[in-house]
């Protein structure tokens, strides 16, 4: 049995926006069976979760006793695990995993670092004058990537693969802003993708296992 590691709660900031939501989707997308297995938000300093993760990140993927982390280098396992994350043509599939990796170091970073501006330093007096030079460069990425999606639905074969699981969920770490959605061809990719019931399913599953173990009181 496959099972996915991941913390047991986030504040509201973050729900819906955890990585394990990208293995949630593409085990959903291929139909493989898996399990949940929770850490305290504050438990991942203890060495049974470094000894997973050496980090202290999440999600941990894990299957017959062996586990990954880092989502990219699960996504491609996932990928090769089912011909329902990947296409069968090697040049497709080559394109594919880059794209999987532009999403994970060439997107992400640049989105990261404006989420991180806005939700950990807007009261420092530099706040503003740095969050427009990041913005700036966040602009740049995906204006980039509009311009590929303008001619395409999916990023690799022509189909929904990890390359767009990826993706889809970088693009949703900034959507506290408008940045996406003010663009029409980046707002109808995220629409594609997000209206997949794997992912429907997968979000569900994500907010409500966050919300069972949401401290009472």
């Amino acid at each position: 049995m496959i099972a996915i590691h991941t913390v047991d709660w986030v504040p509201d900031f973050a729900r819906g926006l955890l990585r394990d939501l990208r293995l949630r989707w593409a085990l959903e997308e291929a139909g493989l069976p898996y399990e949940m297995k929770f850490v305290p938000l504050g438990g991942r300093d203890a060495q049974d979760w470094r000894a997973r993760q050496p980090f202290g990140q999440i999600p941990v993927y894990e299957e017959d006793g062996k586990t990954m982390f880092e989502t990219g280098a699960i996504l491609l396992h996932l990928a090769e695990k089912s011909d329902k994350l990947a296409p069968g043509d090697a040049d497709a599939k080559a394109e594919m995993t880059t794209w999987l990796f532009a999403a994970l170091n060439t997107v992400e970073p640049q989105l990261q670092a404006l989420v991180m501006h806005d939700r950990f330093h807007r009261d420092k007096d530099w706040y503003q004058g740095a969050r427009d030079g990041v913005e700036e460069i966040a602009k740049k990425r995906l204006g980039d990537l509009a311009s590929v999606l303008e001619s395409r639905d999916f990023l690799a074969g022509g189909r929904l693969t990890v390359a767009d699981i990826a993706m889809a969920t970088v693009l949703r770490i900034v959507m506290h802003t408008d940045l996406v959605t003010r663009d029409n061809r980046l707002a109808a990719y995220l629409k594609r993708c997000e209206g997949r019931p794997a992912f429907q399913k997968a979000l569900s599953d994500q907010l409500a296992d966050i919300d069972a173990h949401a401290p009472k009181g």
